[in-house]
């Protein structure tokens, strides 16, 4: 460990566990000003997670070339630290200590210490005692390897630099309701015209700043409007009336709305100009049933795409599903149970036609649907194709930064989600890749994204969601 006493007493020293390295490789550069310190044992458990195709066993190999690549480049001593500006780019500004000694600390009898994370704990504790003065402190993405720590009377926290909010209730839900006064204090100097059966409003006043491009707005009363925001332009916005998809005469593939969030969400999944739509919602609320009915159509009508592709994550993520007997098809069969009563839905909606026009209608539908698995997306791309990404909750955000950058000319991309249901170790409402690509698509003109909140799918459903 260091010889010297530490430059500045403000700074604090990271011990860091295993599991935010594998968690996220570069969390080497995320502490800033303050030091990081990695234990022998954590290099050991590294060591022995690093074999397979796994995403864990992946950035296992990323971090241990990491560190590789700072110690190499450095040409001090290593136990005086390794300085990270350099190998970070200057992203991080404090020093990198290895456990250069054996470390024999006293810990409770009821601790084994054969267990890694047991000495772990015993280096967090040589170090608070070594440094008095200065804050040394557990990172850990295990709950109970903090609250061990804790009763130890140790400092640990979990990881947060890969948390895009610490509270999913700021998450943004890609809609608004407007006050009643709205049109009182926004109607000066506005402006209204009608073009292809749309009526547009640009309008001014003090709620138009806090406006993102593609969020929808809307207000109940005498004269209710559903509409969405099509532009931003400094002190002015541009808003579009919707298409009212609650009308049968609208209707997407026999399936029309049935409350105002499912209007929004058809409104993103049947328009052209949106590439990449996400849907947030608890069960039942008619996330794969609506956008199944969007892809139908756009496939089969109105020849939009020339494929529906659909994925889903298969927790554990990135495990081989093996190669003998059947298909990647026939492997996914048993994770898309979702698809097939959806599509027996949308099937009794394709009109008339006994049983046989029903079973020839269900295999030309059936021939436009491809289901592939998560594991072979690397390295693909996707041309004009209708790609649905479902259970999206379970992806970590590069995972999904994967799956996105696989669209290609033409391709449009739903996500469907609910980050209530996290199955994957470590991912949190906070962490997941979902809730990433929410908050960083939204503004942006060719995304939108809505949180569907009523259940559609039965009155038990929508009680025991609410009950249980």
């Amino acid at each position: 460990m260091t010889k010297r006493a530490p430059a500045s007493r403000n700074t604090k020293l990271f011990v860091l566990d295993t599991n935010v390295l594998m968690h996220d490789p570069t969390s080497l550069f995320r502490f800033e000003e303050h030091d990081v310190f990695v234990p022998i044992m954590t290099l050991e458990e590294l060591d022995n997670n690093k074999k397979g195709m796994s995403e864990v066993a992946r950035n296992a190999r990323q971090a241990s070339r990491t560190m590789d690549e700072i110690v190499s480049s450095c040409a001090a001593d290593i136990a005086d630290g390794i300085d990270l500006d350099t190998p970070s780019r200057e992203l991080a500004t404090g020093k990198l200590f290895l456990q250069t000694e054996a470390i024999n600390m006293a810990l409770p009898a009821a601790l084994p210490t054969a267990k890694g994370d047991n000495q772990i704990l015993a280096v967090v504790m040589h170090l608070a005692e070594r440094f008095p003065k200065r804050s040394v402190i557990l990172v850990s993405k295990d709950i109970n390897m903090r609250i061990k720590a804790r009763a130890l009377g140790l400092d640990a926290q979990d990881y947060f630099n890969d948390k895009v909010l610490e509270d999913t209730d700021l998450l943004y839900t890609g809609w608004r309701e407007l006050p009643p006064d709205f049109w009182d204090t926004h109607a000066k100097g506005m402006e209204s015209w009608k073009e292809e059966g749309r009526t547009y409003y640009r309008i001014k006043g003090p709620l138009v700043t806090s406006m993102l491009v593609n969020e929808f707005v809307f207000q109940d009363g005498e004269s209710p409007l559903q509409a969405w925001v099509k532009g931003r332009d400094g002190r002015s916005a541009l808003i579009e009336t919707l298409i009212d998809y609650a009308h049968s005469k609208n209707n997407v593939w026999g399936i029309t709305a049935r409350n105002r969030e499912q209007n929004f969400a058809l409104n993103l999944l049947m328009n052209p100009e949106i590439d990449f739509v996400t849907l947030l919602g608890q069960a039942g609320t008619g996330k794969t049933l609506l956008t199944l009915a969007a892809a139908l159509t756009q496939v089969l009508e109105a020849k939009r795409y020339s494929e529906i592709i659909m994925t889903r994550v298969t927790v554990p993520v990135g495990e081989d599903i093996g190669f003998l007997p059947g298909t990647e098809e026939e492997k996914m069969a048993p994770w898309m149970g979702a698809l097939e009563d959806n599509l027996d839905v949308l099937n009794g909606t394709a009109g008339e036609g006994g049983d046989w026009g029903r079973a020839a209608t269900r295999d030309l539908i059936r021939s436009r649907i491809k289901i592939k698995s998560l594991n072979f997306m690397r390295g693909r791309t996707f041309i004009n194709k209708f790609l649905i990404i479902d259970e999206a909750q379970n992806l970590t955000p590069k995972q999904m930064k994967t799956l996105i950058t696989r669209a290609g000319p033409g391709t449009k991309v739903v996500c469907l989600g609910n980050i209530a249901q996290i199955d994957t170790p470590y991912l949190t409402e906070g962490s997941s890749g979902l809730t990433f690509v929410v908050d960083r698509f939204k503004d942006w003109p060719h995304s939108g994204h809505i949180t569907l909140q009523r259940g559609e799918r039965s009155r038990l459903a929508d009680h025991a969601a609410e009950v249980l």
